[in-house]
């Protein structure tokens, strides 16, 4: 598939470009203002690397030491040595698309013109994502302050033809190599260039745009599923009714329950029991405060949407080239973007949360009005869905722990020179096993209410029946003898992540807000 190359300038990147770097794997390019700026900033480092009074990352040491002058003849050197320590990552391998959001995101604030990069060495980084050459990070070693040093540290490493890397087939390889096969040549890094390629917060901003998209998505799956919900266990859509959202402006809320009146609009099972007769009152929280749950979910992702964007804009290094001269500051501190992070992993807890409460209902006979219990063919000989519950369960306990913040916490370094950190590599981390968690938490209640769907033996509306049928021509089966369910499961997750499921119910009443 050919994709377009995204072009890296003065400006920002938008969320889309991020996506499509670290997603498809699309080229990338510099602009010719962004070279331009690069070129004046340069400038700028070589007139003050040339002068006899030092200035801090261009001829001193680093951190707390950076009290010692540099002689010329070591420069090259100091800036070598700074990149082989600070890489110095531990544990797992990072995720290509996490790696590459990284790099991207570095190589925009080169563009600003900044930072004080040579043209070549912010040419190489941009010819490293288009030959999807993927240096190897791993998971320890940022404390989100001076920014994500070590991760991006390995990035730089394989700019200078060391380290190791992953080649566009996902082969391991030395760097060198995997550069010379694709024609490329290492660079030699000069004053300040060292700084410019590690100090920022690429990382984490990388990992909050990649979950703000996939978050943005799955609320919109959770809707479905609470709609299924909603419907499969008789309750009513009378309490989404947009003059009772009015009562309660929060606009998150609004398009939640909007979504949940459409995607039940035309359901036979809930217009069953739409009658004077109905002797139910009100509906469980779990699946009245539907909208209010998911709503504020999404009002907090497009707080941390807004947080991103503005990182987005931004030129993170230090020092920083400005209006002619070279300044120190701390605005590679990660707080803005570890607070947001922190806070989408308790989004994420509370909407797996809600999601579990939902399901538990269908299995319980006491308040499942009429379904067998867990939902089994031939309760006692079968389960049915019951462990699939205790599996909800256990991710959302998970959950709940992942959703304690690491912002709160710090650990002094550098000989008490960085003596607060932010942790926001760590919030990135573990926000990313929260999204999985949340998708797997909306699928188990998707199949769940789709077995509930199935035995009402009434139509279910338009919207959640086409998802029932993804499921069913997935593979995941309706009512029935017990069988081997982790199958399933999985294919249900793919189908909620892949946006399968929110697909399915868009085909039939148009795009879910």
């Amino acid at each position: 598939m050919h994709l377009n190359p995204v072009s890296v300038g003065t400006g920002p990147v938008s969320f889309a470009d991020v996506l499509a770097v670290t997603r498809q794997g699309a080229p990338v390019v510099l602009s010719e203002d962004a070279l331009t700026s690069i070129d004046r900033a340069r400038a700028v480092v070589e007139e003050l690397a040339a002068a006899a009074t030092p200035v801090y990352g261009i001829s001193t040491g680093f951190g707390a030491l950076a009290t010692r002058h540099i002689p010329t003849e070591m420069r090259a050197q100091l800036q070598k040595s700074l990149v082989r320590s600070h890489a110095a990552g531990s544990g797992p391998e990072v995720e290509r698309e996490v790696v590459r959001g990284l790099m991207l995101l570095r190589l925009s604030t080169l563009a600003t013109g900044r930072t004080g990069i040579r043209r070549e060495t912010a040419q190489l980084l941009a010819d490293l994502l288009t030959h999807q050459i993927t240096p190897v990070v791993h998971e320890y070693g940022s404390l989100g302050c001076s920014g994500d040093l070590a991760p991006l540290a390995h990035c730089a490493l394989a700019l200078m033809g060391e380290g190791q890397v992953r080649d566009a087939s996902g082969d391991l390889m030395p760097a060198e190599k995997a550069l010379a096969a694709a024609g490329l040549e290492p660079v030699e890094l000069a004053a300040k260039e060292g700084l410019a390629l590690i100090n920022g917060t690429d990382g984490m901003l990388g990992m909050l745009v990649l979950a703000i998209g996939d978050l943005r998505m799955l609320l919109r799956s959770a809707d479905i599923a609470a709609a299924m919900s909603v419907e499969g266990q008789l309750g009513t859509d009378r309490v989404f009714a947009p003059e009772l959202q009015a009562l309660r402006p929060h606009p998150g809320q609004a398009l939640s329950a909007a979504n949940l009146t459409a995607l039940m609009a035309g359901s036979a099972i809930v217009a069953s029991h739409r009658t004077g007769d109905c002797n139910r009152v009100q509906d469980a929280y779990s699946l009245r405060c539907s909208p209010q749950v998911h709503g504020a979910a999404r009002d907090t992702v497009e707080y941390a949407a807004t947080v991103a964007e503005r990182e987005l804009c931004s030129a993170v290094d230090n020092p920083v080239v400005v209006d002619g001269r070279v300044e120190s500051n701390g605005n590679f501190h990660g707080a803005p973007v570890a607070y947001v992070l922190d806070f989408l992993a308790i989004v994420a807890a509370d909407v797996a949360s809600i999601s579990e409460r939902r399901t538990d209902r269908f299995l319980d006979k006491s308040r499942n009005h009429g379904l067998n219990p867990f939902l089994a063919a031939d309760p006692g000989v079968d389960s049915g869905l019951m462990i699939a519950q205790y599996t909800q369960a256990a991710i959302v306990s998970e959950l709940k722990r992942l959703a304690h913040p690491a912002s709160v916490d710090s650990i002094p370094s550098s000989a008490m020179q960085e003596d607060h950190v932010s942790m926001g590599w760590s919030a990135a981390r573990k926000l990313r096993a929260s999204v999985d968690g949340l998708t797997r938490v909306v699928a188990i209640e998707v199949m769940t209410a789709a077995r509930a769907l199935d035995m009402r033996g009434l139509d279910p509306s338009p919207a959640t029946a086409a998802v029932v049928r993804t499921l069913r021509e997935a593979g995941v089966q309706g009512p029935g003898p017990d069988r081997h369910l982790s199958p399933e499961i999985e294919t249900a997750v793919s189908l909620v992540a892949s946006g399968a499921v929110l697909a399915a119910a868009e085909s039939v009443i148009g795009e879910l807000r």
